[in-house]
């Protein structure tokens, strides 16, 4: 198990929600904003939340105009941080609005970068639960697959912190059409490609896929709510 956060005492456990349907994206970000605003306040506890978008790509702080190529999806240009992804039915989204301020070593404050690791961790533990090695890879954000002599990403993260509740979060590809990321060269990456589980002939459900995420985020961040 990975290093276990110091949580407040006062820090209930986080809400687990799954929404239904194609979540438009605007909305997603509009209820991340006042989510985000209402745990940095102590309004509301923290949450995940699993949403599946219509086709679209999204553009992090770091996104090149020429990585665009084909424009085919509406564009959304967002704050976290990354490059462009593609989002779309068949990929489950988690959203992740954690007080990084309540999971942390006192001695030394909130870390940002730990959060990142742990994020990846996640998701690295979900896809061993379908006996799939997802990898770690040193300048190339995202979790990779190794596939004979060819590497694939399988899983993207981007974050955002705002008064140290981070919002954004991963998205993970289980059966999503994956020549729609030939219009964006994804996360900046051109010599590697994308896959997803049904891609590697693992043709689970996405409430398959649901209880591996809950599993493996109680293992690495501690219990949710339901």
């Amino acid at each position: 198990m990975a290093d276990a956060l110091t949580l407040s005492p006062a820090l209930a456990r986080p809400e687990w929600l799954i929404r239904p349907g194609l979540l438009p994206y605007p909305e997603a970000v509009a209820f991340m904003e006042e989510r985000a605003e209402a745990i940095a306040t102590g309004r509301a506890d923290e949450m995940v939340w699993l949403v599946e978008h219509p086709p679209i790509y999204t553009a992090g702080t770091s996104a090149r105009d020429e990585d665009l190529l084909d424009a085919r999806f509406p564009v959304f240009k967002t704050g976290r941080g990354g490059q462009f992804t593609y989002h779309g039915p068949g990929q489950r989204v988690g959203y992740v609005m954690l007080d990084l301020k309540r999971r942390t070593d006192p001695k030394k404050g909130p870390d940002v970068r730990k959060y990142v690791h742990d994020l990846e961790e996640w998701l690295i533990r979900t896809l061993a639960r379908f006996n799939v090695k997802g990898e770690r890879r040193e300048g190339r954000v995202g979790i990779w697959v190794v596939r004979g002599k060819r590497e694939d990403k399988i899983a993207a993260l981007g974050v955002r912190v705002r008064r140290w509740v981070t919002f954004h979060g991963v998205s993970f590809n289980v059966d999503p059409d994956l020549s729609h990321f030939a219009g964006i060269v994804p996360c900046g990456i051109t010599q590697y490609g994308v896959t997803s589980l049904h891609d590697l002939g693992i043709l689970v459900s996405m409430a398959d896929v649901d209880v591996a995420m809950k599993a493996a985020f109680e293992e690495v961040f501690g219990p949710l709510t339901r």
